[in-house]
């Protein structure tokens, strides 16, 4: 069993310079994936990257979210976790549950206008997890450039201090602290906690 996360970056287009979310786009995905014959990104703002740990998928997402959200722009993000048919080199060739519940949520998500839904096998927890998930954006979609760096660097550093962190950025301890109240990474993390309970039902 995987999870296989497809994206794509909305308004793209209305973009003049799309290298700059590009260059933050395969940061983002070879931070999460070193192996690049798993994540790929086509037809110029869209994306897929195979998250082999389950219970990471949901973290995977948010940090996505959050270095996207750092350059004022934002992404939509369709989690699916199944089982693997087809293994081909290249992610786009393989196939399997996993790759088809994210393309088809995907697809939902840009009718409806949200930016993230997970499916799996189970339809009560999907109903369970997406009611989370929405909750969730209500804060993610709000973020200002400066929450999503925090969040972005506290993904990136777990176990960091909050003053470790400050160094690495070139700001005060308060401010990190600031940046993380208003950002709600404590209530991102408890959510993320909870996903990893309720996903190992999948197990």
């Amino acid at each position: 069993m995987t999870s296989i996360i497809t994206g794509d970056i909305i308004k793209s287009r209305h973009q003049k310079n799309p290298e700059v979310w590009m260059r933050a786009l395969k940061s983002a995905l070879s931070h999460l994936n070193p192996d690049k014959s798993q994540w790929e990104i086509f037809r110029g703002d869209s994306f897929q990257i195979e998250i082999n740990d389950i219970s990471e998928s949901f973290i995977s997402a948010v940090y996505i979210k959050a270095c996207i959200k750092m350059l004022l722009l934002d992404v939509r993000l369709a989690i699916g976790i199944g089982n693997t048919s087809y293994q081909a080199e290249n992610i786009s060739e393989s196939n399997g549950e996993a790759y088809i519940y994210s393309g088809e949520t995907l697809e939902a998500l840009k009718k409806e206008k949200i930016n993230l839904r997970i499916k799996t096998s189970n339809d009560t927890l999907n109903e369970e997890l997406n009611l989370y998930f929405k909750l969730a954006l209500a804060i993610m979609d709000h973020w200002t450039t400066g929450s999503a760096e925090i969040v972005k660097l506290g993904i990136e550093h777990p176990d960091a201090l909050q003053q470790e962190l400050a160094n690495m950025i070139g700001t005060k301890q308060d401010a990190i602290s600031k940046r993380q109240k208003r950002a709600e990474m404590e209530l991102i993390l408890e959510t993320d906690s909870m996903f990893r309970k309720k996903i190992m039902a999948l197990s």
